[in-house]
């Protein structure tokens, strides 16, 4: 069999390949492709990068792809649904194709909730659902809840209200209820006070850490809505918790973000588990990329060892 080009692609959008302009955010994912990348090769590992959706490149010249700053993908859900698919019959994805699938819909809070895992109260609302949300925040007896789409990212229709204000969000919630599945939650007043930490995990082990805080006014702690990050040291406990999160999936990730918060009770709670294109923050801790890209050689060793294909890889990775 012909050996491929490369052992692994980074996968990001279009915007993030060769940019014409270099903000401050485009930096930022420049630079976190660039120190995966020297950790990947250090490895001994051939590593290209391209965007998701790129027509012209050969995927026969790799054997994995690795999600990275695919973060268009939500925007374009139903051509990035076909192109997942059929690329999952080309290459080997990381995560692996069941984890991102299993990921794509925040239902899977709902399957973590009933392995005993600590979620905001949450109602999954079915596409079509007939009914007001008005009456969904009074049969809750909730003072405050966040609207948000089951398959979504960077906050995409996420609104926050109460009684006072439920009827101003009446007409986007039955525009959306009529296309997509939503999630009803009740509002978890400590991301205003204390924020919330995003813990990156590779192949299940705590990594690191950052504290991500809403802008004042606010309760939605992405940069996209003034948010701002700074440095945080997790404890014992909040490290046992994220272990516990990632054991309870379906399939271990190779990498995951576990995004926590404290709850109405004063409880270690996850708001989202995001393994599919999560900001990961190498240039925050020296040595997590390291950690990261020895995560994905071990996976990459076991699932070559399971197809029976060593040959196909780098002597260094299978050594």
């Amino acid at each position: 069999m012909t050996a491929s080009t490369y052992d692994i692609v980074l996968l990001t959008q279009r915007d993030y390949v060769n940019p014409i302009e270099i903000t401050p955010y485009i930096d930022h994912v420049l630079t976190e492709d660039r120190l995966l990348t020297e950790a990947l090769e250090q490895r001994g590992l051939r590593v290209t990068r391209t965007f998701w959706d790129n027509s012209d490149f050969d995927w026969n010249s790799t054997q994995f792809a690795l999600f990275r700053a695919t973060w268009d993908y939500f925007h374009r859900f139903a051509e990035f649904h076909q192109w997942l698919n059929r690329m999952s019959r080309k290459v080997q994805l990381i995560n692996p194709y069941s984890v991102i699938r299993w990921n794509m819909d925040k239902h899977y809070l709902g399957i973590l909730h009933n392995r005993g895992i600590n979620i905001p109260p949450t109602l999954f609302l079915k596409q079509g659902n007939n009914t007001s949300l008005n009456h969904l925040l009074m049969q809750t007896g909730w003072t405050k809840a966040i609207l948000k789409p089951a398959i979504a990212g960077a906050a995409r229709h996420t609104y926050l209200f109460d009684a006072s204000n439920v009827n101003e969000h009446e007409l986007i919630f039955q525009q959306l209820i009529a296309k997509e599945a939503l999630l009803l939650q009740e509002f978890q007043s400590q991301i205003v006070t204390r924020g919330e930490v995003s813990f990156m995990v590779f192949g299940g082990k705590y990594s690191h850490s950052v504290l991500k805080q809403v802008k004042e006014g606010d309760f939605r702690v992405q940069d996209d809505f003034g948010g701002t990050v700074h440095s945080y040291t997790a404890s014992v406990e909040e490290i046992n918790f994220v272990e516990r999160v990632i054991a309870q999936c379906d399939e271990l990730p190779v990498y995951a973000r576990a995004d926590v918060m404290w709850d109405n009770n004063n409880e270690l709670c996850l708001s989202e588990l995001e393994m599919i294109e999560p900001e990961l923050w190498f240039r925050r801790d020296p040595e997590s990329s390291a950690l990261m890209a020895d995560a994905v050689c071990h996976y990459m060793r076991h699932s070559i060892a399971d197809r029976g294909e060593k040959n196909k890889v780098t002597s260094s990775l299978v050594y």
